[in-house]
């Protein structure tokens, strides 16, 4: 018998594709409550159909938290764990029986495992962990977009482990994120000394090129006394490096690769970032030693986004490329036989492995 009673929540628009999909993940809640902000399809009467609760509430002018925040206002009262989900995410199967065992009467949120993007063969890509599972109270959404849930409650904030919960993201290529750009513009605006919106201004200037932008508003980001969380340092780090490699400034890119490893020596996001970016100018030395110290590196973070290219063939492929340039074969073979355990099927890979052991022959 179930001890809590569980709500799943949602925002929508023009979504009537991922609705049966969608539902299904979500049905092991005791209720889903959907707040369809304008569609123009048949979203809302499909998902009626299906047995969510409906309610129709256009937000003009746009952005995300208002829009959550409605939603959340239409959760019962007598919810215990709100779940918050978007029509294009789905939950591997038996996550409520798993939030259930993790749950404790004191708990506000619980943290689960959110694979923003798959690859292929459905292995995870870009992971990170995600905390939108919440106790019904003390919670509002903030910031126009890259919404997050602020906690004002009086008791204190505990957050649970929810072991085996994972949440997958197929996202809708079709939609654009062209207002991401001017929301986190007016985000900044409301909040000028606020890290999180300077950090996602920064990273969103780099999406759209403006590599300059990006340099600057990351500095300033950096330079904020609320900005102190290592892995997002170190992210604004690699951004800036990456920037600075578009505008051909070799030295500095380097200089901001090496900060972010200073940050976050237990992330390999950095030493691989920086690995890629030299293999690109052939300064096969740094290339070899950056993805040998990946590799060194055998857990992911728990805190921050982990690139699926740290960990995927991509490391050992690198160190392959490095050490055959290097004229170092047998620790190219070996590089490159650990590259195709990930990828056995790829012919570039097989050919890498058969040039190097001609070299040995």
């Amino acid at each position: 018998m179930n001890r809590y009673k569980v709500c799943v929540y949602a925002i929508c628009k023009n979504e009537e594709q991922f609705v049966d999909r969608w539902m299904d993940s979500m049905s092991e809640a005791d209720l889903i409550v959907v707040t369809d902000t304008g569609s123009d399809d048949k979203t809302a009467e499909k998902l009626l159909s299906r047995g969510a609760v409906v309610y129709v509430d256009p937000v003009k002018p746009w952005r995300f938290d208002a829009a959550r925040n409605l939603s959340l206002d239409h959760v019962p009262e007598d919810v215990d764990i709100c779940v918050c989900t978007d029509l294009d995410e789905l939950f591997e199967k038996g996550w409520r029986d798993r939030l259930e065992q993790a749950w404790t009467p004191d708990a506000k949120s619980g943290r689960y495992i959110y694979n923003w993007s798959l690859k292929a063969d459905g292995s995870p890509d870009v992971q990170m962990y995600y905390s939108k599972i919440h106790s019904r109270q003390g919670f509002k959404w903030v910031h126009p977009v890259h919404e997050w849930l602020s906690y004002y409650g009086a008791e204190t904030l505990k957050t649970v482990e929810i072991e085996g919960v994972v949440l997958n993201h197929y996202p809708d290529g079709t939609k654009s994120r062209k207002s991401y750009l001017p929301l986190l513009e007016l985000a900044v605006d409301e909040d000028p000394a606020g890290s999180r919106v300077n950090y996602y201004l920064g990273r969103e200037y780099m999406y759209n090129y403006e590599w300059q932008k990006c340099i600057d508003t990351l500095k300033r980001y950096l330079s904020l006394p609320t900005s102190v969380w290592k892995e997002e340092r170190s992210a604004a780090m690699r951004w800036i490096a990456k920037s600075c490699f578009q505008l051909n400034d070799l030295k500095q890119a380097y200089s901001w690769y090496y900060k972010a490893i200073a940050e976050t020596p237990d992330m390999r996001d950095p030493y691989i970032e920086c690995a890629k970016m030299a293999y690109l100018i052939s300064d096969w030395p740094t290339a070899f030693f950056m993805s040998e110290e990946a590799l060194k590196i055998k857990e992911k973070s728990k805190t921050f986004v982990n690139m699926g290219y740290c960990w995927d063939y991509n490391p050992n492929d690198l160190a392959a490329i490095s050490c055959y340039r290097l004229g170092m074969f047998e620790r190219a073979k070996e590089h490159a036989e650990a590259a195709l355990l990930f990828s056995p099927e790829d012919e570039r890979l097989k050919n890498n492995l058969r040039l190097i052991e001609g070299k040995l022959v």
